[in-house]
């Protein structure tokens, strides 16, 4: 029984590819095939984080309501008391001649 010929085997191939939608390769380069074939991970992450719900939210849908955010006032009560032992945030420059970063680089 005789040997097929490589061009037969490679217009074969190229057929198959053609009916079967994959894409025909025959050199063996990298394309990259693998990747864009799979699953895409951004639904399925977002998925497995939960979605949190938090009070401000309900008070942004409905601003009648003024619900207390006790995380809030707690987060506010802990920078006054940082602020008032000098540990807070420095204020913000209104102007360039209040900026510290330039009067540093004269």
């Amino acid at each position: 029984m005789p040997a097929v010929a490589r061009a037969r085997l490679s217009l074969l191939e190229s057929l198959r590819c053609s009916i079967f939608a994959t894409s025909y390769n025959p050199t063996s380069l990298r394309t990259g095939a693998k990747y864009l074939r799979a699953r895409l991970r951004g639904p399925s992450m977002l998925n497995y984080y939960p979605k949190i719900v938090k009070i401000s939210h309900f008070n942004k849908l409905f601003p009648g309501l003024d619900l207390e955010d006790t995380d809030e006032i707690q987060r506010r009560n802990d920078l006054a008391a940082l602020r008032a032992r000098g540990k807070g945030a420095p204020k913000k420059a209104k102007t360039k001649e209040q900026s510290r970063r330039l009067a540093k680089k004269r």
